[in-house]
């Protein structure tokens, strides 16, 4: 597994690269669908290779180890084997969940301690029990167990949870070190930036997390609540901290916006539910901007979804015939609008990647950018 560098943008920070795994090359900049049990939500997993064209797909370990469990996933093969996807892997360590699970668990320095939110089981997950997983799952990106701060938090909360998550860096880098994959191929640990918004934390959190990454770099605690602006401060600091031959992950973000942004600054992977979770309420994103499909307006709109679309559903299926979908409940609409929602977010990160090459990237995102944030 190896990552490489292959251009950077004369007019910003935006660059392309190439992430070598055994299950297949990613290109960068990528967005990662969120698969976060083994499916992502109302898509085949033929369609994420054939329409939506994912490079690679994210899986959950908190989720993962309490359904169907390890023993489950190891007697499959692995998460690869388990859900049929022949394509790379990256999971999240579980540190998220167990944060947005604040009135069900306990934060101390042997680990967490939560309750499962299916049948209220208690669980302990620490840095080590966390590597041990994700050797279970055979993901090829696997993260480090971190404490997600909460935002806003007071500056002595977020530094005591950074160093905590630093000390958990620290042994989960000692188990992923002395244990082998279980399924012949490599996997790569990627140790989290913490540091709430603070400048000096996450400087600190860069530089130290920094000798942890054999591969790649990921950038947490951002995109929970913090006003866009702030986000954006944090990453384009962190980005110049950390080393410029290693992909950065921005964890969780984001709008279509907020991927262009954060391309412009130096990142280079990107997850977030937002494309399924709103593609099942009926709010699509487009190039042109956001739709409600669900709105009286598009009652008697037979133009396409997208007629650009070069592969998907979204240039067969008219937004009139698509709100019907939806109105009378059918499952079909939930299927399309997510089809369309994840093939836009691969465009986008796909057609950035082009921009990049040839030069004209900064001038395409200042086009796109107000496009993006507005309803139509």
């Amino acid at each position: 597994m190896k990552f490489t560098l292959e251009h950077t943008d004369s007019k910003s920070s935006a660059r392309i690269g190439t992430l070598e795994t055994a299950h297949g090359n990613i290109p960068t900049p990528i967005f990662m669908p969120v698969g976060t049990v083994g499916t992502v939500k109302a898509v085949h997993q033929h369609e994420l290779v054939n329409e939506i064209e994912a490079k690679i797909i994210l899986g959950n370990t908190y989720h993962l180890y309490l359904r169907p469990g390890t023993e489950t996933l190891e007697k499959a093969g692995g998460l690869h084997n388990f859900m049929g996807w022949k394509g790379p892997i990256l999971t999240d360590s579980g540190g998220f969940q167990v944060f947005s699970l604040a009135h069900r668990r306990k934060i101390k320095e042997e680990g967490a301690t939560f309750a499962s939110h299916i049948d209220g089981s208690k669980h302990l997950f620490s840095p080590e029990s966390v590597m041990d997983i994700q050797r279970s799952i055979g993901a090829d990106i696997i993260m480090a167990f971190d404490e997600c701060t909460p935002y806003p938090c007071d500056y002595k909360y977020a530094k005591n949870s950074m160093e905590l998550t630093h000390r958990w860096l620290a042994r989960c880098y000692k188990r992923y070190k002395e244990t082998e994959p279980l399924y012949g191929y490599q996997q790569t640990l990627f140790p989290i930036v913490q540091g709430s918004t603070y400048k000096d934390l996450r400087v600190q959190s860069a530089e130290t997390v920094a000798n942890f990454a054999d591969i790649g770099i990921a950038i947490g605690g951002l995109s929970v609540g913090e006003p866009a602006a702030e986000m954006y401060e944090m990453t384009e600091l962190v980005c110049g901290v950390l080393p410029q031959d290693k992909p950065r992950y921005l964890m969780g973000v984001g709008t279509p916006a907020n991927i262009l942004e954060a391309i412009s600054l130096g990142i280079d992977m990107f997850d977030c539910v937002m494309p399924t979770r709103n593609a099942r309420h009926g709010l699509l994103f487009t190039k042109e901007g956001k739709i409600n499909i669900k709105n009286l307006k598009w009652k008697d709109d037979f133009s396409p979804i997208d007629a650009d679309a070069p592969n998907h559903s979204s240039r067969y299926h008219t937004k009139a015939y698509l709100r019907h979908l939806f109105v009378a409940n059918e499952i079909l609409g939930m299927q399309i609008a997510t089809l369309h929602n994840l093939s836009f977010y691969l465009w986008l990160v796909t057609e950035a990647r082009k921009r990049i090459k040839d030069g004209s990237f900064s001038e395409w995102k200042n086009i796109m950018m107000p496009k993006l944030e507005q309803k139509l």
